[in-house]
């Protein structure tokens, strides 16, 4: 007898927030045949004329992954991973506490929205605080903590490298970086675990030069905005979702930079923040916790308490 075939379910990844991250993030998992993709957004007409041309262009390109434009969360039933992108970039006038407060009732609703159609997926949270959002969208959701991650290592590591490769006018494929902490001015490029070819960068480049690269990975994002003067950075962004997303529907177990949920490790507990993490079809599967010497586990909690000052704040 003929063995039953399983109904196949091609992937599902919905995109809320059809800004220029969520847009380019749509094109990416599209184009590399990740998984099909809902973008969600509240703007009447926006995800629709965005998933249209999107679709139009991959018709040039030969590309068949069904991609959705919608302004109805039913549309992102049964999604494999949630992309939170959406919430208010910090504009002139606007205190910290302002933004926090605004992408707060944003994040809460999002996350309610469409978890209760998509119970089993997994959240990867992308608006700022970063990782004051992904806690809050932990706490929203009911979900294990596991199955809910904050993207921001993969990006603030690649500004470090790319930083580095500029320094040292070398090609960026032979650099690897580590970067820990928070989303923010106290995030922690880590010079003595970021190599060339596994050679550390402190025997390659000054104790200035690498203080000076520090700082600008520090204030990567700040820079671009200032460069733009109107707007935000969103090619490296969506990039960096996009590896995470690739990691987790391919179920690559890869080792990357993400805010997760710590319970003791580097003495830190109750808190999302960035740390190297296994990535999988589980999700955070597992948190590598590197040796850092006592003025590197320091400066980590000084980052873990900022966190947490404006966890107290929500």
């Amino acid at each position: 007898m003929p063995t039953q075939v399983e109904d196949y379910r091609s992937p599902k990844v919905t995109v809320v927030g059809a800004g220029n991250v969520g847009g380019m993030l749509a094109q990416r998992i599209a184009k590399q045949n990740l998984a099909d993709v809902v973008l969600y957004d509240i703007v009447q007409g926006k995800p629709q004329g965005i998933a249209l041309d999107l679709l139009q262009a991959h018709t040039i390109s030969d590309l068949d992954r069904q991609i959705i434009g919608t302004n109805d969360y039913g549309d992102t039933k049964d999604s494999d991973i949630i992309v939170v992108t959406a919430g208010l970039p910090r504009k002139d006038g606007m205190s910290r506490n302002d933004l926090l407060r605004i992408n707060a009732s944003i994040v809460k609703e999002v996350v309610q929205q469409t978890i209760a159609l998509s119970p089993n997926a997994i959240l990867l949270i992308v608006t700022n605080p970063l990782d004051v959002m992904t806690y809050l969208a932990w706490q929203v959701s009911g979900l294990p903590p596991q199955r809910v991650i904050g993207m921001a290592g993969v990006l603030d590591a690649a500004r470090f490298q790319t930083f580095i490769a500029m320094e040292l006018k070398i090609s960026s494929a032979d650099i690897y970086t580590t970067v820990l902490g928070g989303h923010g001015d106290l995030m922690l490029p880590l010079p003595r675990l970021s190599t060339v070819n596994g050679v550390p960068i402190t025997e390659l480049l000054s104790q200035e030069a690498i203080a000076r690269l520090v700082e600008r990975t520090r204030n990567g994002g700040a820079e671009i905005v200032q460069l733009l003067q109107n707007g935000s950075a969103y090619f490296a962004p969506s990039a960096a979702v996009n590896v995470m997303v690739e990691a987790i529907i391919s179920d690559r177990h890869r080792v990357l930079p993400a805010a997760a949920y710590l319970t003791g490790e580097y003495g830190l507990r109750d808190i999302f923040m960035g740390v190297p993490v296994q990535l999988g079809r589980q999700g955070a599967e597992k948190i590598v916790e590197l040796k850092l010497l006592d003025e590197e586990l320091a400066a980590l909690h000084a980052s873990a308490a900022s966190i947490q000052a404006n966890i107290n704040l929500l």
